[in-house]
C-alpha cells in the first residue's frame, strides 16, 4: 500500500468513526451507566470491562496482522487488503456488539448523554490511532510519539467530528 493510500484510508476512518456517535442513538460501547437497572452493578462493570479488553485485543491484533507484513505489490497487496478488511470489519463487529446485546436504547424522546457520545469519539480515536499505527508499521520504521502528537491528533479527530456535532446539536429541527 503507498503512503498516500494508506493516509487517505486514515483520513476516511478517521471522519467516520468521528461523527458516528453523532450520526447514531445506538450505543456503541457498553458503558456500566448505561444499562440503568437492568443488571446487576457487577455484571454492568464487567460487561464494560470486557469490552475494553476487546479493543485492547483488536488493537494488539491489527498491530500484529497489519504492521509487521511487507506490501510490494500483486498478490502480497491483495492479501494485505484483505487483512485490511477483515480488521476493519472485526472493529465493526467489536462496535455493534453492544447494541445487539441487549444494551437498552435510549427512551423515546430520549438520547445518548454528551459524555456517552464523547467517550464513543474517545474509543473511535483509539481505533483508528490503532488502525494508523499500523499503516506506519508496514510501511517502514514507526517514529516514537510524544503527548504533543496525540494532543494535536486528538484536536484534529475532534475537528473531523465537528459536522456530527453540528447536526446533533446546533441545527434546529423542524417541527412537522
Amino acid at each position: 500500500m503507498s503512503l498516500t493510500a494508506a493516509v487517505w484510508t486514515v483520513i476516511f476512518c478517521a471522519l467516520v468513526m468521528a461523527n458516528l456517535p453523532f450520526l447514531m442513538e445506538r450505543r456503541l460501547a457498553p458503558w456500566p451507566w448505561s444499562w440503568g437497572g437492568n443488571l446487576p452493578g457487577l455484571v454492568r462493570w464487567s460487561l464494560g470491562l470486557a469490552f475494553l479488553a476487546g479493543l485492547a485485543l483488536w488493537s494488539w491484533g491489527t498491530l500484529k496482522l497489519l504492521g509487521g507484513t511487507y506490501v510490494g505489490g500483486g498478490a502480497e497487496l491483495g492479501l494485505f487488503l484483505l487483512k485490511l478488511l477483515a480488521s476493519l470489519l472485526l472493529a465493526g463487529l467489536l462496535l455493534a456488539l453492544p447494541g445487539r446485546s441487549g444494551n437498552p436504547q435510549p427512551a423515546a424522546g430520549g438520547s445518548k448523554s454528551f459524555f456517552d457520545r464523547l467517550l464513543e469519539v474517545l474509543v473511535g480515536y483509539v481505533l483508528v490511532g490503532t488502525l494508523g499505527f499500523a499503516l506506519e508499521l508496514n510501511l517502514g520504521n514507526a517514529f516514537p510519539q510524544r503527548w504533543e502528537f496525540y494532543a494535536v491528533t486528538l484536536a484534529l479527530f475532534l475537528v473531523l467530528g465537528y459536522p456530527g456535532f453540528v447536526w446533533r446539536y446546533m441545527l434546529r429541527r423542524r417541527s412537522r
